[in-house]
């Protein structure tokens, strides 16, 4: 697979993959707006599904668990120009600004469908990556302040994702693991977007689903495998990346352990 990143500082970059798909689990540490140059992307939450193509733009904010599936589209690369909002820039921009009464965020992304004003701020970062020589940080700290100023006039609500800065707290721990099993993410991710330390979670894992955190995980991503191969006629294809497989072999080998028949001989018999 090839993939090009190339930076201008560690929070603007422009990304390119040129094979078939990427697909990763994600949970990002920083906000991300994405503006797409070309190609199209789907991103898998707990409760729905995005698709983005050429032109669109985005924002997805931390601590969110999603599957992102990167596609080229019409023999051009899966190109987007992507701008880091950290917590500490939006410290430095939010000091000076009153939010008090700010609702709480929305777990949810904000498509910004190829806004003029956006576009046109991220489109002037394109000639900067063919420059030689370092990016000034002065340079870089007045287009990321430029970006969320434009986020905030399109849309006011968005202050209370951006101005939003604690950690998560200790939420229901079997709801969470309901919605969010076929994300493929480490224990310690999963267990700090539950409120809980690796042995903290570990520990309440075990009291109430009387299992380990891998065989639940393995046994509720083929369950869900099962559902979409025998109810909606889906390939293994479409459904082992989906439900939290890497590899379409180890999909293949897991689920015929389980039930006794490959997922394609599944096919077969429904």
């Amino acid at each position: 697979m090839e993939h090009i990143s190339r930076y201008l500082t560690q929070e603007i970059k422009l990304s390119s993959y040129e094979d078939k798909l990427f697909k990763s689990d994600l949970m990002f540490d920083d906000h991300m707006l994405v503006w797409f140059i070309s190609g199209e992307t789907k991103i898998i939450q707990a409760d729905r599904t995005f698709y983005f193509k050429t032109g669109d733009i985005f924002l997805i904010p931390r601590n969110q668990l999603a599957t992102v599936i990167n596609y080229p589209k019409d023999g051009q690369p899966h190109k987007t120009v992507v701008m880091h909002l950290s917590i500490e820039r939006l410290k430095k921009f939010y000091e000076h600004i009153d939010t008090r009464g700010t609702p709480p965020p929305e777990q949810q992304i904000y498509r910004f469908s190829n806004h003029p004003l956006l576009a046109s701020c991220l489109a002037s970062l394109i000639p900067y990556f063919d420059v030689s020589g370092e990016f000034p940080e002065s340079l870089a700290q007045l287009k990321i302040t430029e970006a969320i100023s434009i986020l905030r006039t399109i849309d006011p609500k968005v202050d209370s994702v951006l101005a939003h800065f604690d950690a998560p707290g200790k939420i229901d721990l079997i709801g969470f693991m309901q919605r969010n099993f076929m994300f493929n993410m480490s224990l310690e991710k999963l267990g700090y977007l539950s409120g809980r330390s690796l042995s903290t979670f570990n520990r309440d894992f075990k009291k109430l689903f009387n299992t380990t955190p891998q065989k639940w995980l393995t046994d509720k991503r083929l369950e869900l495998a099962y559902y979409h191969l025998s109810e909606k006629k889906l390939k293994p294809t479409e459904v082992y990346l989906e439900v939290g497989f890497e590899d379409l072999s180890h999909f293949s080998f897991s689920f015929k352990k389980k039930y006794g028949v490959s997922p394609t001989q599944l096919l077969v018999t429904r």
